[in-house]
């Protein structure tokens, strides 16, 4: 069960956004219409989750793909750090700067958190799964990245 939460709600619309990819292009969401997108939202490029959740879908982007899909990550880490972080570990897909958190916002994901005792605001990891059609088939919050993979695989499945 998906927490509702601040994100958009599974059926609905996704949000439309244009963000710059790791290639320096300008990337939209209506790019991929007919096209099944998973679009995952990391804190944080080259850090142990976040690492740990991108090298997952690298290794499994052949079948991600064979379901007729897509991969795009996104973070607030600009070009140059997405450039070097799909450098070092071979990632197949397309990483997107959000560099004014307007798509974060539009998504629910820039949340509240706290770390040792202090609270920010911050990117929560979450993965939405988005349907051919434009809508949001699945809403993934609060993504255990060790499970992740298999669950998105699934839901792709029933998209």
């Amino acid at each position: 069960m998906s927490d509702p939460g601040p994100y958009p709600a599974e059926g609905t619309k996704a949000p439309s956004f244009t963000m710059v990819a790791d290639n320096g292009e300008k990337v939209s969401l209506s790019d991929f219409r007919g096209k099944k997108v998973v679009l995952y939202f990391y804190p944080e490029d080259d850090t142990p989750g976040c690492t740990k959740e991108s090298c997952s879908f690298r290794d499994h982007h052949a079948e991600i793909l064979a379901r007729g899909a897509v991969v795009l990550g996104v973070s607030r880490d600009g070009t140059e750090s997405h450039v070097k972080f799909k450098r070092k570990y071979g990632l197949p897909f397309l990483l997107l700067t959000d560099a004014d958190g307007a798509v974060c916002q539009a998504y629910g994901v820039w949340q509240k958190k706290t770390f040792m005792g202090k609270t920010y605001m911050g990117i929560a990891r979450t993965t939405f799964v988005v349907g051919a059609d434009g809508r949001i088939q699945k809403v993934f919050p609060k993504v255990n990245v060790d499970a992740h993979t298999p669950e998105v695989l699934a839901a792709l499945d029933a998209a």
